[in-house]
């Protein structure tokens, strides 16, 4: 079993930058892929980022892609989302997913632990 902490939500204006921070517990995530998920009210939960269990291979959505970046530090069991010229569209609940597999995916029905999500909120 694995236990995510998401952290490093806030408020933030538009440009500007936040680093979410994902601790697992219970389990070292050193052979699992690891996700990033976003969900904005009345929207379904969409992937954001995923990097690989070591670092190797790594996906981005297209809305984010030159503007997010997804790092792992398997030392610590953390994974990081640091995000930059944030928008207000980028306003979401942000959930860490980790699967049990060395790959990552896109489909969030491949992830078998998540978080309890962290609120980032982007003003105009």
């Amino acid at each position: 079993q694995v236990q995510l902490v998401e952290s490093g939500g806030g408020l933030v204006q538009a440009g500007g930058s936040l680093r979410l921070s994902c601790a697992a517990s219970g389990r070292t995530l050193s052979s699992t892929a690891m996700g990033w998920f976003r969900q904005a009210p009345g929207n379904e939960r969409e992937f954001v980022a995923a990097i690989s269990w070591n670092g190797g291979t790594i996906y981005y959505a297209d809305s984010v892609k030159g503007r997010f970046t997804i790092s792992r530090d398997n030392a610590k069991n953390t994974v990081y989302l640091q995000m930059n010229s944030l928008k207000p569209e980028d306003t979401a609940v942000y959930y860490c997913a980790a699967r049990r597999f060395i790959l990552p995916n896109r489909a969030k029905s491949d992830y078998d632990y998540w978080g309890q999500g962290t609120q980032v909120t982007v003003s105009s």
